[in-house]
């Protein structure tokens, strides 16, 4: 088996220790940066199958660097974030973040969350739904991978277009939170089913849902989201 390549970044070099080390344990090729402008060079050199970024890096942010790596390389992120950043991580998720793992973290549970995107890109677990499905005016094209919304392209992230797709594959069904991890991630992780709450805030901006009155993605209080 051909290994991947992470990068990992972030200016606090003892984080950066501990997690190569855990990779490595794991069977990754490990690249590391210290700051935003050598993780960009870093990718346009080696283009590694994830990043793993902080967010608050010198020189150039991990949002930017997310921005950057979604639009000229297509490549997995997962965002590195204090807890209290949250207007940061909803805006790095709807950049096109993968993923995120609040500090303080396991390291063990980065490495797992590490395998679970590229499980996800690698489309090991593929959305179980009909080639196209149609919702009022909302039409879904799992072939193509293309959202519309009355004939206008809606450009979603890889994990917003499996959170859609999953729901809409089973109209009216209502999924919960870890319902959701598991569906798009191949794996549930406890204390994370808020990460499903950021990429329904940031769906339901691009598809022009009314939060307070959606048409498309609903929320059941107590238990999680549907569509239709």
């Amino acid at each position: 088996m051909v290994s991947r390549t992470v990068l990992v970044v972030d200016d606090n070099a003892k984080i950066v220790e501990v997690l190569s080390a855990y990779l490595k344990s794991e069977g990754f090729d490990v690249r590391t940066a210290f700051d935003g402008p050598s993780a960009a060079n870093s990718v346009a050199e080696q283009r590694p199958d994830l990043a793993l970024l902080d967010i608050m890096l010198p020189g150039i942010d991990g949002i930017e660097l997310t921005r950057r790596f979604q639009r000229d390389y297509d490549l997995p992120v997962i965002l590195v974030t204090a807890k209290t950043e949250e207007i940061d991580r909803l805006i790095g998720l709807e950049v096109g973040a993968d993923d995120y793992v609040s500090k303080p973290f396991s390291p063990r549970e980065v490495v797992a969350r590490v395998k679970a995107v590229l499980r996800r890109v690698d489309g090991s677990h593929p959305i179980d739904s009909p080639p196209v499905i149609e919702v009022d005016e909302m039409r879904i094209d799992n072939e193509r991978r293309e959202v519309t919304v009355a004939g206008v392209v809606v450009e979603l992230t890889r994990t917003e277009f499996e959170l859609l797709g999953t729901m809409a594959s089973h109209p009216g069904r209502v999924y919960g939170r870890l319902q959701l991890l598991e569906a798009v991630s191949g794996d549930a992780f406890e204390g994370y089913e808020r990460t499903i709450d950021a990429h329904v805030k940031n769906l339901r901006k691009k598809i022009g849902d009314d939060p307070k009155n959606p048409r498309y993605v609903k929320t059941v209080f107590g238990v999680g989201y549907k569509v239709g």
